[in-house]
């Protein structure tokens, strides 16, 4: 028995709603770090520290709330996914299609279409990074009202009860974790790469590590 720690990141909008350049997806990411990683965390740390001192004559980047894909620039994005590359975290993702959602889940509201995400992708999961007995330490980033704190507690629950597994939900801020930063840049990356749009970003540094990207409710036509 031990601890499997996984960093779980979201993407897109619960609502239902065809708002233009809206994801067609509500989509769930994960990094997974099968054992204690206090290498990986001093990585981040030194790549952090790194680029605040600056490289090759660049100025330095501050970085005060750590790495964020969609703010941070090339360069940045650069360093970050090869740090990624070399730590090889497994990344898993799940992409619900919300306009192939049943009527009775769309009636159900956001907040079930959120808890569904976590059980689909968790039951996806868990048997795959874990066995028996273990503890899935599962770290998330600061989730927006207490009802989706209760969603992503009460999904796992409905897991782990099924799978002989033991878990702990830690919601933390996103700047105080390397876990939740990889995990953001796995899931922008993955998400552009199923889009079909620009960057190779995902074919060069995450797919290594990542299993393919699971549609349970079907995918979007391009």
């Amino acid at each position: 028995m031990g601890n499997v720690y996984i960093y779980a990141d979201e993407t897109g909008n619960l609502d239902y709603g065809t708002k233009p350049g809206a994801s067609p997806y509500f989509g769930f990411g994960t990094a997974v770090f099968r054992s204690e990683h206090p290498e990986a965390l001093w990585g981040g740390l030194s790549l952090r520290a790194s680029l605040a001192a600056g490289q090759n004559g660049r100025p330095g980047v501050a970085l005060p709330k750590g790495f964020h894909a969609v703010q941070d620039t090339w360069a940045t994005k650069t360093a970050m996914f090869t740090a990624i590359k070399e730590q090889q975290p497994r990344f898993d993702s799940t992409f619900l299609m919300k306009a192939n959602a049943y009527e009775r889940v769309r009636t159900l509201g956001e907040m079930h279409l959120c808890k569904m995400a976590w059980f689909l992708h968790f039951r996806h999961l868990a048997r795959q990074v874990s066995k028996s007995g273990d503890t899935l330490v599962v770290v998330v980033a600061t989730l927006g009202t207490k009802a989706r704190q209760r969603e992503a507690d009460a999904a796992l629950r409905d897991v782990c009860s099924q799978v002989d597994r033991q878990f702990v939900l830690c919601v933390w801020d996103a700047s105080t974790s390397w876990g939740l930063q990889v995990a953001d840049y796995g899931l922008w990356a993955t998400q552009r790469s199923v889009e079909g749009r620009s960057g190779t970003w995902y074919q060069d540094f995450i797919e290594p590590s990542c299993s393919p990207p699971f549609f349970p409710w079907g995918k979007a036509t391009k």
